[in-house]
């Protein structure tokens, strides 16, 4: 999971890092980090995004990641609940064509292709705090971001021989975005994100940050483990990607954003998004700078709320680049590869994420179209990221 994330590119940083960071710094630097420069230079955002690809910029590539997590699917500490579709709308069955609308997409939502899907109910807004609380205050279950970082875990990703490091060093911690005070080149996502010990779902930006107040707010800082915990106590599940995709474009198959084909900057605000030169000046044009409470926008046509912008949306299925050339010609409620694969970090496993969030920019990533495809790590939490569930009709 570390072998690329440690590298000198994701130390620009430096100083802010070191406190915590410092002895796996020097491990990393035994193992021949590679370095890569970053220009700081006033430039426009504009200018700097024309000499980068579609495909180099991604909300979840190259950021420093959770440490390993001993947890998965089938032995998270989570008993099934009874599910309730109350607070969840039906979405019909129905046939569509999966992937890429338009120039902004990205390669590996090509070729698009045509997919059925069983229906199915869905959560009209994202899972709240106040929702994720009473999950922890019945179950007593600790988030990834809450827990010490495994270390029998960690070093299964690292080189044989790879020094334990300090104690001091694995502890609970999240990612925050911290965002520079002048333009910056995009490549490089470290350069906005941040470790913060104590940050978590309670915690939001750090151990003396809060979420009184905000009981109506997206929980973020949930690993996809996390989500899978909750689902699973509330008798529920997540979505599939093809699934997210098909509920998000409500009822309208061609469209390129939940709401239609008008971009996000132009009329009405439609969604949390970033507005301004990413990621140092929002004009907050939404009125929000970041996270928004559920249900502050208009609903698609399935009354779901937030399927674009305020959070991305963990979703069931692995993240492989290539999968969407290997599905069959018509393919039948697609639960996903069997296996990932991110060619940017190959050693770290994938779960796919979906919906854009307060960060997305045309700019940047446009991750608030419905075809668009993102992918973190599951034992990954940050400040952008929560989930809704979904239900199978008995």
């Amino acid at each position: 999971m570390l072998n690329k994330i440690f590298s000198l590119t994701h130390f620009i940083n430096i100083y802010t890092f070191i406190k915590l960071f410092y002895l796996l710094l020097l491990v990393y630097f035994i193992w021949g980090c590679e370095t890569r420069q970053t220009s700081t230079t006033e430039q426009t955002t504009d200018t700097l995004a024309t000499s980068i690809s579609n495909d180099s910029l991604s909300c979840h590539s190259g950021i420093p990641q959770r440490f390993a997590s001993s947890h998965t699917i089938d032995t998270l500490p989570v008993q099934t609940g009874e599910a309730s579709t109350a607070g969840m709308v039906w979405i019909p069955e129905g046939e569509f064509l999966m992937g890429a609308d338009n120039k902004q997409a990205r390669s590996d939502e090509y070729p698009k292709h045509q997919v059925k899907v069983k229906g199915f109910y869905m959560d009209t807004h994202e899972v709240t705090n106040a929702q994720f609380r009473k999950f922890v205050e019945s179950t007593g279950y600790f988030t990834t971001a809450e827990r010490k970082p495994d270390w029998e875990e960690l070093k299964k990703q690292l080189p044989p021989g790879t020094p334990k490091p300090s104690d001091e060093v694995l502890v609970p911690s999240s990612l925050v975005f911290s965002p520079p005070n002048h333009p910056i080149q995009l490549n490089n996502a470290s350069q906005w994100w941040q470790w913060v010990a104590g940050a978590d779902w309670k915690h939001p930006q750090g151990p003396q940050s809060t979420i009184a107040g905000k009981e109506n707010y997206p929980v973020v800082h949930v690993s996809w483990d996390d989500a899978v915990a909750y689902a699973r106590w509330a008798g529920k599940r997540l979505p599939t990607e093809a699934e997210w995709e098909w509920a998000a474009r409500g009822g309208n198959p061609n469209t390129i954003y939940p709401w239609g084909n008008e971009n996000i900057d132009q009329g009405a605000v439609k969604a949390n998004s970033w507005q301004g030169q990413f990621p140092n000046q929002n004009i907050n044009r939404d009125q929000f700078y970041g996270l928004a409470p559920v249900q502050s926008f208009p609903a698609n046509a399935y009354g779901l709320y937030d399927m674009a912008g305020n959070v991305w949306e963990w979703c069931q299925d692995w993240y492989h680049v290539s999968y969407y050339k290997t599905i069959a010609k018509v393919s039948t409620n697609p639960q996903g590869p069997e296996a990932s694969f991110d060619p940017d970090e190959p050693t770290t496993p994938k779960k796919v994420v979906r919906g854009g969030s307060f960060l997305c920019n045309d700019s940047y990533c446009s991750g608030y179209r419905v075809a668009a495809r993102m992918k973190s790590s599951p034992d990954t939490g940050l400040s952008h990221t929560g989930f809704r569930c979904v239900l199978d009709k008995k």
